[in-house]
């Protein structure tokens, strides 16, 4: 049987390094962009943002999102912009959670633009574009389509979807692409990005029952977190040993997953932790609008967090967390200088509310600082993990003084034990690629998959591509067809 002219997929973003998922799928004369997620960690990624995408946006069949972190969807504005007009098929939370994700984006982008564009005027030098704007993004979003959990839908002719639990985040998904070209069958796994099971609120990441190769994700692949019990005791040794008559405890943590988790452990654990000593703020709107969304869908909850939302007709309250709207609100926090903890974006320190916070406290040594989430390299948030003497804020070189704690059981990644265990649940332990990890932590994760008998793991690179009707999975399914 000849092979089919188009079978194949082609990585791009997050093929070497974390942030920017970006892959596109050929079937024939069809075109689908896996994931169109924006590079993160500093100015010079930030600059990959403005490149041309790896295909003409016009000649795109379709977008599909596994979920709505930044870098799994944040340059989608960008591309209904330079001319992508088809469906954006989500998860019916993720559209939710992207409208507040990519609006919140493109007011960043409008005002950076905006306050750039006059520091060049004053040099005589033409303003600059933002990246893109609010009204692309509310475009972007008009362009959803959502499909539940365990749906199946043809997303273009000979190309079927379907969502399952990666409890990641509200709405992660798994992506199960089952594809037909010329004769052939193969079904595609795509992990997206893969949740730790038992964590707060969300089940544990669902199991595919079949593939014939597998992308999968790979940020903590040369490591394992600590357990999920000698997590809460960090965190309650942390908060209690904190002088609240001295200083103040900041937690820069992303808007949408760590935010809701360390609220619904604040309140399981309220009396424990000796919390009611502290005035809590959530300092973020963005993370005040997702902590709604996450209410809103309780279809979506473990059993524990199930029985909890059905005694509150109104997401409940802790007495003393104040939830900071306006930049009023916010620069008030940073005249208190003890007794508070303070909850803020952005989750890497780039930018956001908890920039100004780390400016007016890291210095002080009876300050406190919580890293509760992944941190890219090149971002504040790593110097800090890194135990740099100094950051630099608004220009600004700042000594770090305060206490710096890495709580790496939060993290909504699942570990190199946790990717493991998921990849070896796949009856047959199909072809392995690897993505979404800086390369130390994707070659760890392939040396240990190889060492239990995988029988085949790669890692990754920009531009490399996968003939799928060449795999021996899918000429075997085709030649018995």
């Amino acid at each position: 049987m000849t092979l089919p002219e188009h079978m194949e997929l082609e990585f791009f973003g997050a093929a070497g390094e974390v942030t920017g998922s970006c892959h596109v799928l050929r079937i024939g004369d069809r075109r689908i962009l896996l994931e169109c997620g924006m590079l993160q960690g500093g100015r010079q990624q930030a600059a990959r943002n403005r490149e041309p995408f790896p295909l003409d946006p016009e000649s795109l069949d379709a977008v599909i999102i596994s979920h709505a972190h930044i870098d799994h969807c944040g340059r989608l504005p960008l591309l209904v912009r330079r001319g992508y007009s088809g469906p954006v098929f989500a998860q019916q939370a993720t559209r939710d959670v992207a409208r507040v994700m990519l609006e919140d984006s493109a007011g960043l982008a409008e005002r950076d633009a905006e306050q750039e564009s006059v520091k060049r005027a004053r040099k005589g030098l033409p303003p600059v574009e933002p990246l893109y704007t609010v009204d692309d993004a509310r475009q972007a979003l008009r362009q959803f389509e959502t499909l539940s959990y365990d749906d199946c839908r043809e997303v273009v002719p000979g190309v079927r979807l379907r969502f399952i639990d990666a409890g990641h985040i509200i709405g992660s998904a798994i992506v199960e692409l089952w594809l037909s070209e010329g004769g052939y069958e193969c079904k595609l796994v795509f992990s997206g990005d893969l949740g730790q099971r038992d964590t707060p609120i969300l089940r544990d990441p669902s199991i595919p029952d079949s593939a014939d190769l597998v992308v999968m994700e790979s940020t903590y692949g040369d490591r394992c977190h600590r357990s999920r019990e000698a997590t809460l005791l960090e965190i309650a040794s942390v908060l209690r040993g904190a002088d609240h008559q001295q200083g103040n405890v900041l937690i820069p943590a992303f808007a949408v997953g760590r935010t809701q988790e360390l609220l619904y452990l604040f309140s399981k654990y309220w009396h424990e932790w000796d919390l009611a000593r502290w005035q809590i703020f959530l300092d973020s709107p963005m993370a005040i609008r997702a902590s709604d969304i996450y209410w809103r869908h309780r279809e979506l909850y473990d059993e524990e967090a199930q029985a909890m939302r059905a005694e509150h007709e109104e997401m409940p309250k802790l007495p003393n967390l104040s939830l900071s709207q306006s930049p009023e609100e916010s620069m008030a926090i940073n005249r208190i200088r003890k007794g508070a903890i303070i909850i803020a974006g952005s989750g890497m320190c780039e930018g956001g509310r908890i920039v100004h916070h780390l400016k007016h406290n890291v210095w002080r040594p009876e300050c406190q600082v919580l890293i509760v989430g992944y941190q890219a390299q090149g971002t504040v948030g790593r110097r800090l993990v890194d135990g740099e003497s100094y950051i630099r804020i608004h220009h600004e070189a700042i000594r770090v003084k305060a206490q710096v704690h890495t709580i790496g059981g939060l993290s909504a990644h699942a570990d190199q034990s946790g990717l493991t265990e998921w990849y070896e649940a796949i009856p047959g332990r199909p072809p392995l690629w690897l993505v979404h990890g800086e390369p130390g932590a994707s070659a760890a994760l392939r040396e240990h998959l190889l060492a239990r008998g995988a029988p085949r793991v790669i890692v990754a690179e920009p531009g490399m591509r996968i003939e799928m009707a060449r795999l021996p999975q899918v000429h075997r399914r085709a030649n018995q067809a």
